[in-house]
């Protein structure tokens, strides 16, 4: 089981250096085509400022998956971390994000999925996320991509 700790270091690892609307879009192609050829059912979404700058829909979601990566997005906003991590404070601490942060449930997941876009030096500025696998699993993937597209950015 993934810990807070272990969370909060993957948001202090994966940060940009810029970010606008053709990095967000780039993004979004890439855990786009990184879902295609694993066949993953997600729906990708990248915004900025709180506009949407990428979204897909693969083959498997619904809209429910849309109101999911919604949800998710609203907690890293207000909280400035990943969602998965918001949700793992809570239960480490013995408790639920339901329960302890009297927001509405139909508004806010504290759900794995959506991870803050953070600039070096501004801080975070937006979301990435993907919604359709177990919690755990949707995180992972964005982490994942997050490390391979930092990579490139750095290499290009």
């Amino acid at each position: 089981m993934t810990t807070s700790e272990e969370l909060a270091a993957q948001e202090e690892t994966l940060r940009f250096d810029h970010f606008d609307n053709n990095t967000a879009i780039a993004l979004g192609q890439h855990l786009l085509s990184a879902a295609r050829e694993r066949g993953l059912p997600v729906v990708i979404s990248v915004r900025r400022n709180g506009q949407r700058l990428f979204h897909a829909a693969l083959p498997g979601t619904s809209a429910d998956n849309d109101a999911w990566i919604d949800r998710k997005s609203r907690v890293v906003d207000r909280y400035g971390h990943s969602s998965f991590y918001i949700g793992t404070l809570h239960r480490e601490s013995g408790t639920t994000f339901e329960d302890q942060s009297r927001l509405d449930p139909n508004q806010y997941a504290a759900h794995g999925g959506v991870f803050p876009v953070i600039v070096r030096n501004v801080g975070p500025v937006g979301t990435v996320g993907v919604s359709g696998l177990p919690q755990a699993e949707d995180h992972a993937f964005v982490v994942e991509q997050l490390t391979e597209f930092l990579a490139d950015q750095t290499n290009s």
